[in-house]
């Protein structure tokens, strides 16, 4: 028997090298592959989004914009043309859900502050409070990386508009204001052509999400996939 592996040792060798590569070929080709969603409004809870877009269910994109940043600059969406970057909705005297959010995007910026491609975006919904002074305090405050994060304020019927209309983040206020809104914890998560590819609970860094949302940990492994594969 010894004299007979001998004698074919390498037509057994060959074998087994070949039998590791069909393994591996099935393994992969059997192993979840990884997708992150494009969101249309038609995707999303109709709270979240303006009647107007309800019924849009392809090709959706961030609308064009331009609002004010904390150094009295003018922003707009060439600032973060080609550009992976995370959005939220946020006042600076919020008591509640605001303080774990800042909080979360100022730990998301130091782990994305070498990567050129990616940035992020905070609107108030409070621009009537939040001027710019008030925004250049609280970006000093959470250590604001000017070239990486915008803290934006403008046209509150603007700010409405691009909130519900384009990354779907916000509820309609019952108060008697026209545009009025109850801003959420979501941190919304934009591809570099515009699209939205996820959201995530602003709130919550590294604990468990309710069921069917992702924490923040999430969204950074989320941006790492989409600099690679996207």
């Amino acid at each position: 028997m010894l004299a007979f592996f001998k004698r074919y040792k390498i037509f057994f060798i060959v074998l087994a090298l070949l039998s590791a590569v069909i393994l591996a070929l099935f393994y992969t080709a059997l192993k979840p592959r990884k997708v992150l969603k494009v969101y249309n409004p038609a995707d999303v809870n109709p709270e979240m989004v303006d009647s107007m877009v309800q019924y849009i269910n392809r090709n959706h994109h961030i609308a064009d914009f331009a609002f004010t940043n904390q150094n009295g600059k003018t922003i707009t969406q060439k600032d973060y043309e080609g550009k992976i970057y995370v959005a939220d909705f946020f006042f600076t005297t919020c008591p509640s859900i605001c303080v774990p959010m800042g909080n979360n995007m100022a730990w998301l910026q130091e782990q994305v502050k070498s990567m050129p491609d990616v940035m992020l975006l905070s609107h108030t919904v409070m621009p009537k409070i939040d001027s710019v002074p008030v925004l250049k305090a609280y970006a000093e405050k959470k250590g604001v990386i000017d070239s990486k994060w915008n803290l934006v304020t403008g046209n509150e019927k603007n700010i409405y508009y691009i909130a519900r209309q384009s990354y779907l983040a916000a509820k309609t206020n019952t108060s008697a204001e026209l545009y009025d809104m109850v801003h959420t914890e979501n941190f919304v998560l934009v591809d570099k052509k515009g699209r939205i590819r996820g959201f995530y609970n602003g709130t919550l860094l590294d604990e468990e999400a309710p069921k069917g949302e992702k924490n923040v940990k999430q969204l950074l492994e989320d941006i790492k996939w989409l600099r690679e594969n996207e």
